[in-house]
């Protein structure tokens, strides 16, 4: 017997409220902390969400099991929530000694790319399982804690479940809009190990509450689960066991459905940590608020709890297919929004299109989890393995969760698209309510049965009707372009579009090339800048591919070796559309291709190069953190040679977010100097000196000079035009201040940087060194 029957429910639903805000922030600096040392690739961040998920899993077949075992499970659940904390504090230590082990290890994987997926996966799971088994054990000692021998389990299961997702909607919005842009990665995990400790606090005080009251502890003379006529009896095993199966299909398609999602919303405006914070948070606050309302839906009360389970998941599926096509038709409502309201109504347009998109089918999967969960326990069990049941049910659900993160990146979208994709899913959501109400028991069977084939003939129509959602948001973006090709890749979604005569490669909907001759001027300077200015450069490294322009201009110095590396395929095929720009690049034979992440690639290799560039990332889009730190520019200065020299592009704009940027490059390399009217940081590890001896030498080759001649820098003087200062002038400019930490990545969080008048570079000058 539990001495849980006076436990108060509003107790147990405020540390589970914490229990969930801490969640998602660890989740949140588990996938940035990750990502550094892995890589922001799709396969790192399915990797983090599978650990994750499996550790949940886990931890409920655990604290299940626990639960119906202990005789008070109020005080394990705050045994659980302070052990939480303390193991995820625990984390940043495991993953310092995890990466040291990670770089040991990678030389002697020789196979490759695959080896070293296995072994990313292989640390990652090592890292979170402890805290996320902990995690995952907290839902089903909660509601043990709460229900005791009680049989309000409706009620009661769908409070603590709608509590517990609005605190992981309150711990995305505050971690991704405040805590790492302002106080950074470990205070926030200090941070959200305090609030585990008030989780913990709370559950003791509703112990010591309830004990204080002098709670009977002997057990109930008649449980009310096992009276005839009570819920026990409503349900059949064959019932229970179909429900068992559809909760975890629903996980899957959760999974799934959120990364297809996430991928056409990406499209429609600029893809900031903002814009990812806020759309996790819309499909958490679905989930909350019909989990919340559940109890109090009508068809539960006239249908029953199987029927209405049942209809709930047909619907999911009408809900999912027309999702796809309110993102489809969104694109033009938000261009709308803009040309009427101006650049500010963007965010607020994104926001509301993606609530009507995304809301309806996650407020119907939130309201069916308290209804499954109440049939599934409904059933000839006894109290005294609810607890156990309880975590079956969750366990299920997280596999299938598991299984949809891995299927939606790798499967669905690289092979199907989308709108396929979309059509999958909500066939699977069709068939799950169809063969619940194959277990309808009579007189309800008949009407289930026609509903369900209405809604099935509904599905089938729209299903036919639903335009491509990533053709069709692109083609809203960019009217008067026509589409020539695009590709859903395991990454991004890339797409070449004709304007006029020219073409333009766009990656998740942003611009990233185009064979325009200043766009191409610019990105040819990127490459041919560092290696015109080094006295002799035979190993060039070139952090992603884009159009290819910038790597195409480092292959045409002669007698160089290139190594390219490029996180996505899709823009890797995307770039054959502008060979006549890239000097077809990824077909010469001194230039290698590595489909990888950059920063993991320089954590990792062994080489030292003459010259490293980088294809132009805008300073504030999502991941664009981890190549403007300090800590990314001392894997690049590793990876130079005493005499090498690495380019990094820094944008003009923003006065405050230029000096923050060129203050970080200095504290890596204090001999920088600055090119191409203040856009270009040139570092070196040792003093730079301009070599017009030389170059004059260099110049006499006519292939040489017919190399430079088509960069537009044919003479000394040409090429020298471009210095803008050197790295005394530099440092009095920037002055004191922050840098960009891996800690800190300010950059990317730009809210928390004060806005300053656009950077004014004419004070600026400096002798050529």
């Amino acid at each position: 017997m539990t001495a849980s029957d006076a436990i108060p429910l509003s107790w147990i639903a405020a540390a589970l409220f914490c229990s969930g805000f801490s969640a998602l922030v660890y989740q949140a600096l588990w996938l940035r902390l990750l990502g550094l040392v892995f890589g922001v690739t799709t396969y790192a961040a399915t990797t983090v969400l599978a650990s994750f998920m499996c550790g949940l899993a886990l931890g409920s077949i655990i604290g299940g099991r626990l639960a119906s075992r202990v005789q008070h499970p109020v005080l394990w659940l705050g045994a659980a929530e302070l052990l939480v904390g303390c193991a995820a504090l625990s984390t940043m230590t495991v993953l310092a000694i995890l990466r040291e082990l990670y770089v040991m290890a990678a030389p002697a994987l020789s196979g490759g790319l695959t080896f070293l997926t296995v072994a990313r996966a292989l640390y990652t799971f090592a890292a979170l399982i402890v805290p996320a088994t902990l995690m995952g054990a907290t839902f089903p000692l909660a509601l043990e804690a709460v229900l005791g021998r009680r049989a309000t389990l409706g009620h009661q299961a769908a409070v603590l479940y709608a509590t517990n997702t609005a605190g992981a909607v309150c711990g995305t919005l505050v971690t991704g809009f405040v805590l790492v842009g302002s106080i950074g990665i470990a205070r926030s995990f200090l941070l959200a190990a305090a609030i585990n400790g008030l989780a913990c606090a709370g559950a003791i005080i509703a112990w010591s509450r309830a004990t204080n009251r002098q709670v009977r502890l002997t057990p109930l003379a008649v449980d009310p689960l096992e009276r005839p006529g009570s819920k026990a009896h409503l349900f059949s095993n064959r019932a229970r066991r179909v429900v068992l199966a559809v909760v975890c299909v629903s996980g899957f398609v959760s999974l799934a459905l959120e990364i297809v999602w996430f991928r056409i919303l990406v499209l429609l405006a600029q893809v900031t940590s903002y814009a990812f914070a806020m759309l996790l948070a819309l499909v958490l606050i679905g989930l909350a608020t019909g989990s919340a309302i559940s109890p109090f839906a009508a068809p539960r009360r006239r249908l029953g709890l199987l029927s209405t389970f049942a209809l709930i998941e047909l619907l999911t599926a009408i809900s999912i297919v027309v999702s796809g096509a309110t993102l489809a038709l969104a694109s033009s409502f938000i261009q709308l929004g803009k040309a009427t309201f101006g650049t500010g109504a963007l965010e607020f347009s994104l926001a509301l299109t993606s609530a009507f998109a995304i809301l309806p089918t996650t407020v119907l999967m939130g309201a069916a989890f308290p209804i499954g969960l109440e049939v599934w326990l409904g059933s000839e069990g006894a109290a005294d393995t609810r607890g156990r049941d309880v975590g079956t049910f969750y366990a299920l659900n997280m596999a299938g969760a598991i299984l949809g993160a891995i299927a939606g990146g790798f499967l669905l979208l690289p092979h199907l698209g989308s709108r396929l994709a979309l059509i999958l899913l909500g066939g699977a959501m069709l068939a799950a309510g169809g063969l619940v109400v194959t277990a309808v028991e009579a007189p309800r069977r008949g009407p289930m049965v026609v509903a369900a084939a209405l809604l099935t003939i509904a599905f089938a129509v729209l299903s036919l009707r639903l335009p491509d959602p990533i053709a069709t948001a692109i083609a809203g973006r960019y009217p008067g372009e026509p589409m020539l090709w695009h590709e859903e890749g395991i990454q991004t979604t890339a797409s070449i579009h004709q304007r006029g005569r020219g073409r333009f490669l766009y990656i998740d909907g942003l611009p990233q090339a185009d064979d325009a001759p200043s766009t191409v001027r610019a990105h040819w300077q990127i490459g041919h800048l560092p290696m015109a200015l080094h006295p002799d450069p035979r190993s060039a490294l070139v952090i992603g591919l884009g159009g290819g322009a910038t790597a195409g201009a480092v292959s045409q110095h002669p007698g160089v070796n290139v190594d390219v590396v490029e996180l996505s395929r899709t823009v890797v095929d995307g770039s054959e559309w502008l060979r006549h720009v890239n000097f077809d690049v990824l077909h010469q034979p001194h230039v290698q291709l590595r489909v990888d992440d950059g920063r993991n690639y320089l954590l990792l290799t062994q080489k030292r190069y003459d010259v490293i560039t980088a294809d132009i990332i805008q300073p504030i889009q999502a991941g664009a953190g981890n190549i403007y730190s300090a800590e990314y520019f001392r894997l690049a200065r590793n990876a130079l040679a005493d005499d090498g020299l690495i380019l990094q592009w820094v944008g003009k704009g923003d006065a405050g977010r230029y000096k923050l940027i060129l203050r970080t490059f200095l504290s890596v390399f204090p001999e920088t100097t600055l090119w191409a009217d203040g856009t270009l940081m040139v570092g070196s590890k040792r003093p730079f000196h301009f070599e017009t001896e030389r170059l004059q030498l260099k110049l006499q080759d006519p292939h040489v000079q017919a190399v430079y001649a088509r960069f537009g820098t044919p003479t000394i003087d040409s090429l020298a035009k471009l210095y803008t200062a050197g790295p005394e002038e530099l440092r009095r400019f920037v002055g004191e201040g922050a840098v960009l930490t891996d800690d800190r990545p300010s950059i990317e969080y730009f809210l928390s940087l004060t806005r300053e008048a656009p950077v004014d570079l004419t004070r600026l000058h400096g002798d050529l060194p």
